[in-house]
């Protein structure tokens, strides 16, 4: 189920269950997690996107696999925050997997994620190779940590 309000997306998941956060390209998905307490995203793994399929395949194992609550798609806004065709595509992926799970699914802004994952990568001194490799579930960490840490203040408040 599509929750396109953050807020609901939050009240529509199962307390205690991790989160997959999703950052997806045009050639792969980068895949991370959460613990159950929803306070530390993990970057996971990248997966060579083939056909949606099996690309759903994967990622349903690993939700299966880590137990996950819910899913959250990283939403490439433009920088003027107007949604331009990688949305459309991200949304229609997004409709595609609700096809095939129950799972509340949501989007986060994640506008600069790759750049500050990028960013991340050049202070570790990883290597241009490395980097290639793990820049998408990186960035799906900073994607899913940005949702995190908005859950909490979320709480904090309420």
């Amino acid at each position: 189920m599509i929750q396109d309000d953050f807020a609901d997306f939050v009240a529509a998941l199962p307390p205690m269950t991790a989160l997959v956060g999703l950052d997806l390209g045009d050639k792969t998905i980068g895949v991370a997690v959460s613990d159950r307490i929803g306070a530390v995203a993990t970057p996971l793994e990248t997966i060579r996107r083939k056909k949606f399929g099996v690309d759903a395949a994967r990622l349903l194992e690993i939700i299966a696999h880590r137990e996950a609550g819910g899913i959250l798609l990283g939403l490439p806004r433009n920088m003027d925050g107007s949604e331009g065709p990688r949305c459309q595509s991200t949304r229609a992926f997004a409709r595609n997997l609700s096809r095939l799970t129950d799972l509340p699914i949501g989007f986060w802004d994640e506008r600069l994620s790759t750049v500050a994952a990028e960013r991340a990568l050049l202070e570790a001194d990883t290597s241009r190779k490395r980097r290639a490799e793990l820049i998408d579930n990186v960035a799906a960490g900073y994607i899913l940590q940005g949702a995190l840490d908005r859950m909490r203040h979320m709480k904090a408040e309420g």
